[in-house]
């Protein structure tokens, strides 16, 4: 069992077990059909994965495919800064494209913008992943060391409010930290895809910094189940799942966190429990 099966077996278990139903709440979400995707819910959820010690991946189900599509979504948000579809290669956000392509003021619109930070070397215009950047390598002692992607003031502008909206990376002893903060998250669809993009991110920003990985903090506001979910979760959690230890390989020695690429980066020492077919997961909207 890894760190991720054993955190994802007990918050689904959580949230089961002791979660608030939606029903006559008014939820917005809705399902493909029309119906009101209702969900069972806990609020104030925080798991940590020790990502030096292993990459953190459930083996409950393969995950070996969509940890490159959640590694290349990552790369759309914090290295291209892109609202626009058309630059991610899966069709994830398809769904939320406006008539001009793109998710509106969102994610990667928010890291595109520049502001005028306050540094050891005075003012400096730079947006929010170099500033972040910038002070690892040049004041890793601070505790400023933050992003935060929920603008009020441009919510309105957005076709989805960003989930997962904020971070704060800490340095310790050579090794980089982050927590990473998301105020709504849908535990089938979502969980996995969450931390491995975000725990190969800190991977990204350990290397071109010249620290190690440390830990992953998930702090997570409302985590939910959906209705549709709940017998696919409970095959999940009742399933056997895998000893082993994965890693997460960056086959590119680069300094630059702008020189990656989704081909730079494969899992090893991986496996899941083969047996556990979910077919197509319904998706609330």
């Amino acid at each position: 069992m890894t760190q991720a099966d054993k955190h994802f077996i007990e918050t689904c278990k959580r949230i089961l077990n002791e979660g608030y139903s939606s029903e006559g709440t008014g939820v917005r979400t809705r399902w493909e059909d029309g119906k009101e995707a209702n969900y069972i819910s806990v609020f104030g959820v925080q798991n940590v994965y020790d990502v030096e010690k292993e990459f953190p991946m459930i083996t409950l189900r393969n995950n070996s495919k969509t940890v490159i599509r959640a590694i290349d979504e990552i790369l759309w948000i914090w290295q291209k800064k892109s609202n626009k579809v058309s630059d991610l290669n899966s069709h994830i956000w398809d769904q939320w494209a406006g008539q001009d392509g793109t998710i509106g003021k969102a994610y990667g619109y928010q890291f595109a913008k520049k502001y005028d930070f306050k540094t050891k070397d005075g003012i400096k215009k730079m947006d929010q992943v170099d500033y972040v950047l910038y002070l690892l390598k040049n004041d890793p002692a601070s505790r400023r060391i933050l992003t935060n992607l929920f603008n009020h003031e441009e919510l309105k502008d957005m076709n989805l409010e960003p989930c997962a909206y904020g971070t704060q990376w800490s340095v310790k002893e050579g090794k980089l930290h982050l927590i990473l903060n998301q105020r709504s998250q849908d535990m089938l669809a979502a969980n996995g895809w969450n931390t491995m993009q975000y725990a190969a991110l800190l991977c990204m920003f350990a290397q071109v910094c010249g620290l190690k990985a440390g830990t992953l903090v998930h702090n997570i506001g409302d985590c939910h189940i959906y209705d549709r979910h709940v017998p696919l979760i409970k095959k999940l959690i009742e399933a056997e799942p895998v000893d082993c230890n994965p890693k997460l390989i960056i086959n590119n020695p680069t300094k630059n966190f702008y020189d990656f690429n989704v081909e730079d980066f494969e899992i090893k020492d991986y496996n899941y429990n083969k047996e556990i077919k979910l077919g197509k997961i319904p998706v609330a909207i």
